[in-house]
Parts: C-alpha cells; structure tokens; sequence
C-alpha cells in the first residue's frame, strides 16, 4: 500500500461527513476535505480525484481544484507575488498558493519574474511534506519540447524565458513548446524569467528547435527610429545641427543609433516630406 503524498493527485472514496469536513478513503486511509473545497453535490460512496497538500496545522488534506501541476508533472503557474524573503509565490490552478524560493530565481533581481509572468515548473516536498515550486531543468525539458516545422521561419511568436544566462536565454514558445534560443545580441534588453514576449523566428535547426531575435525588423527599426528623430526635431522647435553630413561620433552621442541607421531613418523623412537638410542643418518642412 503506497503511503498518500503531499501534491499527488489521487481518486478516493467518499467515506461520510463530519461538521464541516469531507472523510476520504483510499486503501485504507483517510484525509479530510473541507466542504467549500467539495462540489456541492458531493455524496457519500462518489469516488472523487482530488489533490492531496499540507494544510496549516502541517496535515494531509484535500482538494477537488486539481492543479494543472503535481509532483513530477509540469506546466506553466502564474506568479502572483514576489518578495526578497519569500521569492515567487505562483497560482498552479489550485487553492493552495506555492513558493519558489529566492535561491531558486536568478541572481539578478531585476530579471526576476514579475505579477502576471509565468513560470514552467514542477512540485517538490521537503521533508515534512511542504510543498514548493522546482523550475523545469535542461534536462526535463528535452520530454516537454515539440519540433518546430520550417514553416513558421520569419514568423512571429509568443514565449516565456525558462531559463537566463549571459550569452542569451532559452525560451518555450506558447503554446506549442517550441524551443528557442535568443542570444543576447538579438534583444533589445534581456526578458525577465517567465515573461511573454515576442520573438521573431530567424533559424529552425535539424532537431527542430529555433534561433530568435527580439529584435524589431529592419523596417520597423527604421520607422522607430525616424519617428524618435522627428519628435527630437519637434522638441527642439524643428531645427538641428545633425545631417547626414554628422559624424558617427556626434550621431552616436546624440541618438544612440549609426551612421548607418541613422541615414536610413533621415532618408525616410525626406522621403515622406517631414524634413529638409541643407548645409549642415536639418529642419522639418512645416516650420
């Protein structure tokens, strides 16, 4: 007879009711229900699957809001609260909320997970039966990933960082669980652990995981950067000492863009008749 276990998901019998409480049986032994945690048409003699967790008094009781993740399955938990002390506490789709500890986030705290992000995890207990929050590994996440088809090259999709290091991050998308690397000179600023982001597909390799960039497409990197030149002209009352005549220095400095990308967004706004260069001089056309 196996012993029941804190964040299983077991089928029991429906022994009888005592005040408040739900008796369920299985080989034997029991653990209690409250009844806001029954259907309630819940009957004495139903079989019921319910999830097994430690209350506050530290015993075994039971739940019929089966999570969407027990011990050794994994899914994705929505992080409802973060703090210094207690780390990330998530939502697995049940009433018991689940601690990922401190020293299961990243280092840096500023790419710690915030409200709303979610995390790929499984459940652990710790010796008296507690439950916690275990973050997906490389290895267990090879029987979670599906092979991406060369279909969706170029593509945009949505994903979750699961895992952050130095040179990038590895992402599942959702959710197909493709899995995708973005290093990190294909993003903008790194993604916090388990947050949605948008990820443009540049490579599908041979075993069917993708290459990313959080990069915007040249063409969107031009418009972006027009538009950021020509509120600058606004702001100044339409008139500045940069053309493309300017240094890379001096465009560097001011701009943060190149020589390069910064032609390309000047040449859009002639092209669109926002502005004029003349000797030096940039100035937008309706002032």
């Amino acid at each position: 007879m196996a012993e029941l276990q804190s964040g299983t998901i077991v089928d029991m019998e429906v022994k009888e009711k005592q005040g408040s409480k739900w008796i369920l049986a299985l080989e034997g032994q029991e653990v209690s229900m409250n009844a806001s945690e029954a259907p309630e048409d819940l009957a004495e003699g139903d079989t019921l699957k319910v999830f097994l967790y430690l209350d506050r008094r530290g015993e075994l009781s039971a739940t019929s809001a089966v999570p969407d993740i027990s011990l050794d399955t994994y899914g994705w938990a929505k992080v409802i609260r973060t703090s210094d002390r207690e780390g990330a506490i998530v939502d697995i789709g049940t009433t018991k909320e689940i601690q990922v500890a401190p020293e299961d986030l990243p280092k840096i705290r500023s790419i710690w997970p915030e409200n709303g992000d979610c995390l790929f995890m499984t459940l652990r207990t710790d010796k008296k039966g507690e439950l916690f929050g275990r973050l997906v590994t490389e290895e267990k996440i090879q029987d979670k990933l599906i092979e991406a088809p060369t279909s969706i090259f170029n593509k945009n999709i949505k994903a979750r960082p699961y895992r952050l290091l130095p040179v990038g991050s590895f992402l599942l998308s959702v959710p197909e669980n493709y899995r995708i690397f973005v290093h990190n000179s294909e993003m903008v600023k790194e993604p916090r652990l388990g947050q949605e982001v948008e990820v443009r597909v540049i490579g599908v390799k041979e075993d069917g995981s993708i290459n990313g960039s959080m990069l915007p497409r040249k063409q969107e990197r031009i418009s972006d950067d027009a538009e950021e030149i020509f509120r600058y002209l606004i702001d100044v009352g339409g008139k500045m000492p940069f053309s493309d005549d300017s240094t890379p220095e001096e465009i560097k400095e001011m701009f943060g863009l190149s020589k390069a990308a910064f032609k390309r967004a000047m040449g859009k706004l002639i092209k669109d008749g926002k502005v004029t260069q003349n000797e030096g001089w940039t100035q937008l056309n309706h002032v």
